[in-house]
């Protein structure tokens, strides 16, 4: 595999991280980083939410290392160091998101090729949600899934769900799908919201974390959906939540504050996962695993709790349901 470029000044994660492009069947680069690849506990795949890049996510990757986990994350098409699909590269955009599908199978050859320590676990945080729900559901072999805020579906209300699949639907039809969603802007959320006004974090030093980076490697940021981006993240939202969960224990972590993600559709689902359990982080935004340092560790500690309860495919992760934590 080629080597990518990686960040290491800004990532704060492991010593040792590599990063290495591949290239998807459809011909679109993708980037994915490891960190700890000689772990004893096997190794979790991280995907990202939308706009996210892998560096972002070292801090994850050191909480996981010190639990003895090794970490594979990626730069889904669009976003980071992969290829952006427009000219325009401060919009996200994705022609279908079951092409992102085509990217879980380079992160996976990658980690195969790599030779990483198995058994594999999943961590899927907000869009990244979405696509690990649909590589589960087609096959993804991983003993034990966690999730952060997943895009099971995402937050409009009626009226403006209906005008956005509208939207989506009719701006592709005029070859317009490749403008910016209304109400939406070109610049990066992180880097233009006051941390006073922010939906991801109540902690304000992640928050200046995540700032700096993208001071220091502007290139890496990325700004709100294009329509089709939006009318697809819809679409996918509403086939993946007609079909079954699949019989892989789980743990889907929520701040009881997310106002992002449909918590309709995240109760739902974990409602119908066998061996499932939803759990509501006290205080926490968006993004609980760049959330204040308790928050955190609970978070880390319940899902490792997980991951080597299963490692072996035979472990017990107790009755479905809904707990809180803080």
């Amino acid at each position: 595999m080629e080597q990518a470029a990686f960040f290491a000044d800004i990532a704060a994660g492991p010593d040792g991280a590599q990063a290495f492009w591949r290239t998807a069947s459809d011909e679109v680069r993708v980037r994915v980083a490891t960190w700890n690849k000689d772990a004893p506990g096997g190794t979790v795949l991280l995907f990202p939410g939308r706009t996210e890049y892998v560096e972002k996510y070292g801090p994850a990757a050191t909480e996981l290392a010190e639990r003895g986990f090794a970490t594979i994350a990626i730069d889904w098409r669009g976003q980071g160091l992969a290829d952006r699909l427009l000219d325009d590269r401060s919009i996200g955009h994705v022609n279908r998101f079951t092409d992102f599908q085509l990217d879980v199978a380079e992160m996976l050859a990658a980690a195969t090729e790599l030779d990483l320590p198995k058994p594999w676990f999943l961590l899927a945080h907000s869009m990244g949600g979405a696509i690990g729900l649909r590589a589960q559901m087609e096959g993804l072999d991983v003993k034990a899934a966690a999730f952060t805020g997943p895009m099971f579906g995402i937050d409009l209300n009626l009226p403006l769900r209906m005008f956005a699949h509208s939207l989506g639907w009719s701006s592709g039809k005029i070859g317009l799908g490749h403008v910016l969603s209304p109400s939406t802007k070109r610049d990066n959320y992180v880097m233009v919201e006051p941390y006073e006004k922010n939906k991801l974090t109540t902690d304000r030093a992640m928050y200046d974390f995540m700032r700096g980076q993208g001071r220091a490697h502007p290139e890496l940021l990325l700004g709100g959906p294009s329509l089709t981006w939006l009318h697809e993240g819809l679409l996918d939202s509403l086939d993946l939540s007609r079909k079954l969960s699949p019989d892989v224990p789980a743990i889907c972590f929520m701040g009881s504050n997310e106002r992002i993600v449909d918590w309709d559709r995240v109760h739902d689902r974990m409602s119908r996962w066998p061996n499932g359990k939803l759990q509501i982080l006290d205080g926490g935004e968006h993004e609980v695993m760049m959330e204040r340092p308790e928050i955190r560790k609970a978070l880390f500690d319940q899902m490792a709790d997980l991951f080597r309860q299963n490692a072996n495919g035979n472990g017990e992760h107790g009755d479905a349901g809904q707990a809180r934590s803080a």
